[in-house]
């Protein structure tokens, strides 16, 4: 897991609690179990003192029956409770877990595209994974970690001083030793794997790019240079790893001889006070335990204070993430979107500034009214503002000034969803969901029919090509589409949109994609799904909406003229000089040459 930035604002940490709450009973469970393992671990030192002084020492085979007993007794208990700690704490961890990513995701959902503008998807994405498995880690593991290790620590240290005050003295004085140099070399050791974790993701990230763009990489012959790019991206990985590994090991060395060196300091020193009659074997051999479960969890709990500060961290982003608030939400009393759905449309005076760029308008004081049942077409050069007009009627962002209405309910006073769910959307650059073709077109409407899927995948000219796939209208159509062509993705989204059956259609270029059999096919579709319903399209083809019933011209975010083709071909220079481009250099169009 790619190292994240950490916190020692440990106070984020307790934001989690809000998610346990719900599973008090299961967090019971895992303390009643933590506490008896932990007496039953600090235990074991007695049972040995008992083994050794009233069983060996004293040569009696009953005491050593008796003592094995209790031995035997203890370790199944710490069995179970370890078995009842671990699936409980383990649980918890990944029920907050799975809650968090929901809540998260549900939250998500609800932020309006203004948001995505300003911060980056692969961030989002990465708080959503990488940060909850982080915290699930930390619950699910380290939590448990440290609080057994804290009760360890404490029970030790307490079981040293009734054992032997005089060697608890030396004990203080050895593990400072001991512990010191671990930790330093420990820091080193994970900050060489954090690096390694950084190659790693180079290497990933670099293979990742290459492999989405592979057509363009063997395109321009660029696959000799990418070898050599990743090659050194891999041996820079192996470079950093190795250092980690030898690293690693001089850890484990130097683990190895200052544990065990401290331990031969205490065993000599208490092996001298048995030789004196100072202490019993039984309670040097106690002493021995308890010293090295001290050490043990010094050292657990300093690996886990770099997992908890970790866990602060991510914590505090998803909690920041959770707390963003949506540009776009619902008022307090939402008004009831008029019925049934008309789909007139009507812009005044409306300003527009997208949250990216707040110093230039996207629109600039745009008036327009469409009537139910109107097709209108907007034309104008690309920047002009013509997809902002449609990201206001679905609500997307809010104009800074004017109103924006449908079906002369001010969008700011409905429900968003009300309101989008009278719109059907044909996007210039189509989405296709990694799921089949049914699902993909029943997206428009999930409650729809097989029979209606089919029926306007039919109407989109789709049929022809999902008969040719491999399992029809179950066929798997890849991430994004891949294995769809433009043109297809084109009809797919048409067939959704036809599906939905709305009042208002917003077609952004909605056949750029096509070829010119089926954008004849696909024309004579929409054409019959315009009939009865408000149409709005935008094109840079003007074949596409010289039969509008009206062609609205936009420049600069300014509605510049507005009518007939005819007629704009004689009052609008714009207009008439992209006609002109088009159709040659009378303006007119193929269909009114002939």
């Amino acid at each position: 897991m790619p190292d994240r930035p950490r916190s020692k604002n440990y106070g984020y940490l307790k934001r989690t609690y809000g998610f346990m709450r719900p599973y008090v009973r299961q967090l019971i469970y895992f303390g009643l179990a933590l506490a008896v393992t932990s007496l039953a671990t600090l235990s074991i030192g007695t049972g040995l003192k008992f083994v050794i002084d009233r069983g060996l020492s004293a040569g009696s085979a009953a005491m050593l029956n008796q003592g094995l007993a209790l031995l035997i007794g203890i370790v199944l208990v710490i069995a179970v409770g370890t078995f009842v700690r671990f699936y409980y704490i383990s649980w918890i961890g990944e029920r907050v877990v799975a809650d968090i990513r929901k809540a998260v995701f549900n939250h998500i959902l609800e932020l309006s595209p203004g948001f995505f503008e300003t911060t980056k998807t692969g961030e989002v994405l990465s708080r959503l994974t990488t940060d909850t498995s982080l915290l699930q880690q930390v619950i699910g593991s380290s939590f448990s970690i440290a609080i057994r290790n804290v009760f360890a620590l404490i029970g030790g240290v307490i079981m040293l001083v009734v054992t032997n005050a005089r060697l608890t003295g030396l004990v203080a004085l050895v593990v400072p030793a001991v512990i010191v140099p671990i930790i330093w070399y420990g820091r080193k050791v994970r900050k060489l794997s954090r690096e390694t974790q950084d190659r790693v993701a180079d290497v990933g990230s670099y293979a990742e790019e290459n492999l989405n763009a592979i057509r363009t990489v063997q395109a321009f012959v660029h696959e000799d240079i990418d070898r050599a790019f990743f090659g050194r991206n891999v041996e820079g990985a192996f470079s950093v790893a190795m250092r980690r590994i030898f690293a690693r090991a001089m850890l484990g060395a130097v683990v190895i001889m200052l544990v065990f060196g401290a331990i031969a300091t205490v065993v000599w020193a208490g092996g001298r006070g048995v030789i004196a009659g100072d202490v019993t074997p039984g309670a040097l051999s106690a002493f021995i335990f308890y010293a090295i479960m001290v050490a043990a969890s010094v050292g657990a709990m300093t690996e886990v204070m770099g997992d908890l500060q970790r866990a602060a961290g991510a914590t505090e982003r998803l909690i920041e993430l959770l707390e963003m608030k949506a540009d776009i939400t619902p008022p307090a009393n939402p008004h009831p979107m008029p019925a049934p759905a008309r789909g007139a449309v009507d812009f005044e005076n409306v300003t527009f500034h997208y949250p990216s760029r707040p110093d230039t308008a996207a629109l600039k004081g745009l008036s327009l009214s469409v009537t139910p049942g109107e097709h209108l077409a907007l034309v104008g050069p690309s920047g002009a503002g013509k997809t902002t007009v449609f990201q206001l009627l679905l609500r997307f962002y809010d104009p800074q000034t004017g109103t924006v209405r449908i079906d002369g309910m001010n969008l700011r006073d409905v429900d968003p969803r009300d309101a989008r769910a009278r719109i059907g959307l044909v996007s210039q650059d189509p989405v296709i969901f990694a799921a089949d073709a049914m699902e993909n077109i029943r997206y428009g409407r999930p409650t729809a029919t097989d029979a209606e899927v089919y029926a306007a995948a039919e109407a989109a000219a789709a049929m022809e090509f999902i008969n040719k796939l491999p399992e029809g209208m179950k066929s798997f159509l890849g991430e994004r589409g891949v294995r769809l062509s433009g043109g297809q993705k084109q009809r797919i989204a048409i067939a959704r949109a036809i599906l939905r059956d709305p009042a208002l259609l917003l077609l952004d270029e909605a056949t750029s994609a096509l070829d010119a059999e089926n954008e004849r096919l696909v024309q004579t579709a929409l054409e019959r799904l315009m009939v009865g319903r408000t149409t709005m399209v935008i094109a840079h083809r003007l074949a596409t909406v010289v039969n509008a019933d009206r062609i609205v011209v936009i420049d600069d975010g300014h509605l510049v003229a507005t009518g007939r083709h005819e007629e704009l071909l004689q009052t609008n220079d714009l207009y008439a000089r992209v006609a002109a481009l088009q159709f040659g250099a009378d303006g007119a169009s193929p269909s009114e040459s002939t």
